[in-house]
């Protein structure tokens, strides 16, 4: 009896050797979903933006992240329209997060644009992120979009002071559907590109517009974009066209 309790305790020990931890399962290590997929209209195209998820499934921090699937697809009326069928989403863009074409990073978010879109239909979209292994997440929320024609852009001039770009502007007036919003500016330096937000948090509703964060260092070129309700939908007008110049010298350096 003694022998064999032995044995017993000798089996207990080894089977608890090269223990270590509870095992994690193969899903918890897949990114988490994306969850603030958007679009908006910008003129006559489509702006997809993103951010990428910082954990896994399982809440540890994410490992080396590769890049990124966009899909879309067509909303059907009601009785015709199928998400779940197995061709409704198309790959609009394979993003790689070493090589950005056609994709825009500005701080955590990535913007895409999406020209392809046809007036009058509406689409929804879907994200999924990539690790450099391969390893693919689960879907993202869904972004639905209907595409609108969209609002005239306004007429504008710039009046550079020593301190200030003064912009302004004609309002613009909707003839027909759709109700005027108020105007949204973009700026950027001569020898840089446009970011995709503008420098304003709220859409301007007066036709003006004074900015006084830039130096006396840089040329800078702006642009402004009608803002609209359109069948239901808020929407950006194309640019405008844009105005350069740069900060007057002030007394003393003149």
């Amino acid at each position: 009896m003694n022998k064999l309790i032995i044995v017993l305790l000798i089996s207990l020990v080894l089977s608890g050797c090269g223990r270590k931890g509870q095992l994690i399962p193969p899903e918890a290590l897949v990114p988490a979903p994306i969850s603030d997929l958007r679009v908006a209209q910008q003129g006559e195209k489509f702006l997809v933006s993103w951010s990428p998820p910082l954990r896994d499934e399982g809440g540890r921090k994410l490992g080396e992240l590769g890049g990124f699937l966009i899909l879309r697809r067509v909303v059907l009326p009601p009785k015709e329209d199928c998400e779940q069928c197995p061709n409704a989403y198309h790959l609009l863009k394979r993003v790689d997060l070493d090589y950005l074409q056609d994709v825009t990073r500005l701080g955590a978010l990535y913007f895409l644009s999406d020209p392809s879109a046809a007036t009058g239909t509406t689409y929804q979209y879907k994200a999924l992120s990539v690790k450099a292994d391969g390893t693919v997440s689960r879907d993202s929320n869904k972004a639905r979009r209907k595409k609108v024609s969209p609002p005239p852009p306004p007429r504008i001039q710039v009046r550079f002071t020593p301190v200030a770009a003064v912009l302004q502007w004609e309002p613009v007036t909707l003839h027909g559907e759709g109700t005027t919003v108020g105007y949204n500016v973009y700026r950027r330096k001569a020898a840089g590109s446009h970011f995709p937000v503008p420098l304003n948090d709220t859409p301007i509703t007066e036709p003006r517009f004074e900015d006084t964060a830039i130096s006396a260092d840089d040329e800078y070129v702006y642009l402004v974009r009608t803002v609209a309700r359109i069948d239901g939908e808020i929407v950006e007008s194309e640019s405008s066209g844009e105005v350069t110049g740069r900060l007057l010298p002030t007394e003393s350096e003149e």
